[in-house]
């Protein structure tokens, strides 16, 4: 014990006439402290509670336990949230102020995460050296001041911008991070998000998975209808993010700091070239499109919405599958009657999980016409467009002919690797296809 010239005399946390800070405030503040440095369960709350509080008596520390779990639930809350919950709690009484034991934060994923092969990072210190930065450079990269939404100077900003056309609706807005955070996105994507596993509905950005595995789902079914997620991405906010990370164990600062990382505000300047209606979720911070740990992140998060159209589509006897923003469900007879009923069923779940449907994309097709999923026909089994095909044998047949210099209308930087890669994606789906286009590419003089 110290005497009354020491800290614990001094402490400001032990003087809280002091600083303004009354004893409830104090103690709510050392209670929700305690409770977020340990696993967020019911026995730990309990335990932590007992010895926080040995003044309640048992049946007031039980309903100061109902009380404060639910908050928590999916995710632990921030500190601050969490103190002034505890604070409305009829059962919750402070004892005179005391001296703090201040326990350091701890790596505490939920159970879900509790086995998974992620780095243990409890505090934005060792996150800033598993990253290789510095403390400075960590703020400074995850926008911790909020400056990026305020750099009109391209050199300030973290990220390049280029707008993408889209076969139908306006272009769409790529925020590609430059080398430094971009390679740190990779370092986050490949050590804390690769090993975490996605449902098995989703085929976009994952191993092992693709375009073709989601399509042969889909092959030879009576009907088909797909659906399309509007602003996938930057509908993705920063709170979403922060949680995802709170629930995989990281204390909130490291992360805030995680979050920050990958998630940007778009610059004003930008901005004002979109559409109206995708301003407000970029102007806040949100999943950039373009950054590697985004497609991760955005199969983490829609994690309940895959669960819920699963379920949706078992009951209708139909089957489920989503490519990022692409949903696509298919089944017999009995699914395409119950259709109308079963698109408001979608509309309403995507709605509920943070999501929304543009109403212009909704494609239902019956196997008496032409049945694609992202791009690949699924009628009868998964192959190309015939257009596509005749149109890639076209191109190949005038550059052998011709030569290539004069076969590149779209412009593209390096026409040889450009048309390798499209051959390379027919022969995977069609091989039979593929050896004649690459028999047209040998011939080809560059």
């Amino acid at each position: 014990m110290r005497n009354r010239s020491g800290w614990a005399h001094r402490h400001p946390l032990n003087n809280a006439d002091r600083t303004g800070m009354d004893t409830k405030t104090w103690a709510a503040n050392n209670l929700a402290a305690r409770l977020l440095a340990k696993p967020w369960s019911r026995q730990s709350v309990a335990a932590t509670i007992k010895a926080e509080c040995p003044h309640l008596p048992p049946p007031d520390r039980r309903a100061l336990g109902r009380h404060i779990l639910p908050i928590g639930q999916p995710y632990p809350p921030a500190p601050a949230e969490l103190a002034t919950h505890i604070r409305t709690c009829e059962h919750f009484r402070a004892s005179s102020p005391r001296t703090i034991a201040l326990t350091p934060p701890i790596f505490a994923p939920i159970h879900a995460f509790a086995n998974l092969p992620m780095p243990q990072l409890a505090t934005t210190g060792v996150l800033a050296a598993w990253l290789g930065l510095t403390a400075e450079t960590l703020r400074w990269l995850s926008d911790e001041r909020q400056f990026h939404h305020r750099a009109s100077s391209p050199k300030l900003q973290y990220y390049r911008y280029a707008f993408a056309a889209k076969s139908s609706g306006p272009p769409r807005l790529i925020e590609a991070p430059k080398p430094t955070l971009k390679s740190i996105q990779r370092r986050i994507l490949d050590g804390v998000l690769a090993p975490i596993p996605v449902h098995g509905a989703a085929h976009g950005f994952v191993k092992a998975r693709s375009a073709l595995t989601g399509a042969q789902i889909h092959a030879a079914e009576a009907v088909l209808v797909t659906f399309d997620l509007t602003q996938f991405f930057p509908s993705l906010a920063y709170p979403r993010i922060h949680g995802l990370f709170r629930a995989l164990g990281y204390p909130h600062a490291a992360a805030r700091a995680l979050a920050g990382l990958c998630t940007t505000t778009t610059p004003a300047t930008i901005i004002g070239n979109l559409p109206p209606a995708a301003q407000p979720l970029h102007a806040i911070p949100h999943l950039p499109q373009g950054a590697p740990t985004s497609p991760a992140l955005a199969n983490l998060l829609a994690w309940r919405l895959d669960c819920r159209l699963a379920g949706l589509a078992r009951a209708a006897g139909a089957h489920h599958t989503r490519y990022a923003d692409d949903l696509a469900f298919s089944g017999g007879p009995a699914f395409g009657r119950a259709l109308e009923n079963f698109q408001h069923a979608v509309a309403k779940i995507a709605s509920e999980e943070g999501f929304a449907l543009n109403p212009t994309k909704t494609r239902i097709m019956p196997a008496s016409a032409c049945q694609r999923v992202t791009g690949l026909l699924v009628n009868q089994h998964c192959n190309t467009p015939r257009q596509a095909y005749d149109t890639l044998k076209a191109t190949l047949h005038n550059c052998a002919r011709h030569g290539p210099n004069d076969q590149n209308p779209t412009n593209e930087p390096d026409l040889r690797a450009h048309l390798a890669g499209r051959i390379a994606w027919m022969a995977h789906i069609n091989p039979a296809r593929g050896e004649k286009l690459y028999t047209l590419f040998d011939a080809i003089k560059w």
